[in-house]
């Protein structure tokens, strides 16, 4: 059995999510179950009311606006408590068309992808001006290097996850999880691929940023702060070997003089290039402190995996019936008799019977 849950992010949705639900698939070849995941991300229109009112099955509620990234994040969580094989984020503007979702499933279902995004087809699409497909597309380009996927529409919110991919993706910035996940499984080798998808003309102005400047400058610190939390030595190593070379230069100069009986006029280049050699020593020191971060972050990110994997065991155990707070309220699964007893004796507890 396969079950796909959709999520959709939603603020203030209420108007547009009639609409979006309405045109969401019913039957996708090789998915045996679909549901609905709605994320109240704060709303104040009653967005989870609508929601509720067209039979949704899983509403998440924040009780203040968190952004987009923190309502990707919860979806994600309560899709994987719920069951979900394979996860779908879409938008509920109705920006993405539904039945384009069995586009997005099907490599995944064919065990050829991990997560697939939907390419929007950004050079033509009429939906888009000239500024920002030159954007989309220049953004995609960077994104592409620092990622070492191919995916032509990088910032697309239309994509399919695996479950697998999914328990391994910690979206770690606040602004938005597309370029964060590329980048997170691009570095932990998951197989990401893109199809195209069609779009619907827009039904109001983009609420995740105010402006373009805003936009791309929030893409670029998180494209920046996602790299360098994987990538920090070979950053930090580059920067700390060009300022050394920078400051060889001056060095140089003054030892060529010095050579030539005349280097007391030139303890500046001296003094220059003893600074910046310094500076170089001192960043290459940086970059071997957040390389090991680095390592520590991934160690800890595969025990996070371990333990969701320990908590969906105990969670789905026939034996262990589970208590499940209001899903609204954001609460977890807790089997009953497990729920106040330290997880280091749950673990030992899974070990001895599998051992």
């Amino acid at each position: 059995m396969t079950k796909l849950i959709i999520q959709i992010p939603c603020l203030n949705e209420a108007d547009h999510l009639p609409d979006t639900l309405a045109a969401l698939p019913r039957q996708i070849d090789g998915v045996t179950s679909i549901e609905v995941l709605v994320i109240d991300d704060g709303s104040t229109d009653g967005t989870a009311e609508v929601a509720r009112s067209y039979g949704v099955k899983h509403i998440v509620r924040h009780r203040t606006n968190r952004g987009l990234a923190a309502a990707f994040r919860s979806g994600l969580d309560q899709a994987l408590r719920a069951g979900a094989d394979i996860i779908v984020n879409t938008d509920a503007d109705g920006q993405y068309v539904g039945a384009d979702i069995a586009k997005l499933v099907a490599p995944i279902v064919g065990g050829k992808a991990d997560i697939v995004v939907g390419d929007r087809g950004v050079r033509d699409n009429q939906h888009f001006g000239m500024v920002k497909r030159q954007l989309q597309r220049a953004g995609s380009s960077v994104v592409r290097r620092l990622s070492r996927t191919d995916i032509t529409d990088a910032v697309s919110g239309f994509r399919a996850i695996s479950r697998l991919a999914a328990q391994q993706i910690y979206i770690t910035t606040d602004f938005s999880y597309t370029t964060d996940m590329l980048i997170q499984a691009g570095r932990k080798r998951l197989a990401v691929t893109s199809v195209p998808v069609g779009t619907n003309a827009a039904a109001r102005p983009s609420r995740l940023f105010k402006s373009i400047p805003s936009f791309i400058s929030s893409t670029g610190i998180t494209m920046v702060r996602v790299y360098l939390t994987y990538n920090p030595l070979r950053f930090f190593v580059g920067l700390g070997a060009l300022a050394l070379v920078l400051g060889s230069i001056p060095i140089g100069r003054f030892l060529w003089f010095w050579f030539l009986g005349n280097g007391s006029g030139h303890l500046q280049s001296l003094v220059l290039g003893s600074a910046v050699v310094i500076l170089g020593l001192l960043i290459v020191i940086v970059g071997l402190l957040a390389d090991l971060i680095g390592t520590n972050r991934r160690l800890i990110e595969a025990a996070l995996t371990k333990i969701n994997r320990l908590e969906e065991h105990y969670c789905s155990a026939p034996q262990l019936p589970a208590v499940r707070p209001q899903v609204e309220n954001g609460g977890e699964c807790r089997p009953a008799d497990t729920a106040q007893r330290p997880l280091h004796q749950l673990i030992n507890q899974r070990s001895e019977k599998t051992g």
